[in-house]
């Protein structure tokens, strides 16, 4: 099994709305997805395993604030590490971009999620209340800042 992170590109694109509409009841479309390919302040990254799409990651980057977006893995390849290493390297690139503060929500249910964060230095700020819809939940806003 060969695993590259790379950059998104619009070759990407269809692999990656799948993987929204397997891992989210509110997937981006494609159209949204290619609309971040176009702007300078986002990076996309993709993991590929044997060449096919099977996670990928997003975030913006204004100065030095990074929100992370979307962190998300095809059901088939989850607990292998994707995730994680599509958002180390979201992370270091984002971080060359200039980023030192990283936030993101998180369904307060998605208990694997929080873990891969905690793991990775992220801590919970705060609470979004009923951010998320299909099914109503609350979200965990979760921090890491770097120096």
């Amino acid at each position: 099994m060969a695993i590259e992170i790379c950059e998104m590109s619009p070759r990407h694109l269809d692999g990656v709305a799948e993987i929204e509409k397997q891992c989210f009841s509110l997937p981006w479309s494609r159209a949204m997805l290619e609309e971040e390919l176009g702007r300078d302040f986002a990076v996309y990254l993709v993991a590929l395993v044997d060449g096919e799409p099977c996670a990928y990651a997003g975030a913006h980057v204004a100065a030095d604030e990074v929100c992370i977006n979307n962190v998300a893995t095809l059901p088939a390849h989850r607990r292998g590490g994707l995730a994680e290493l599509t958002l180390r390297e979201l992370m270091r690139e984002s971080y060359v971009r200039g980023g030192r503060r990283f936030s993101l929500e998180v369904r307060k249910s998605n208990a694997p999620a929080r873990a891969l964060y905690e793991k990775l230095g992220f801590t919970e700020a705060g609470i979004r209340k009923m951010y998320y819809s299909n099914p109503a939940e609350d979200a965990i806003i979760m921090i890491k800042e770097t120096v």
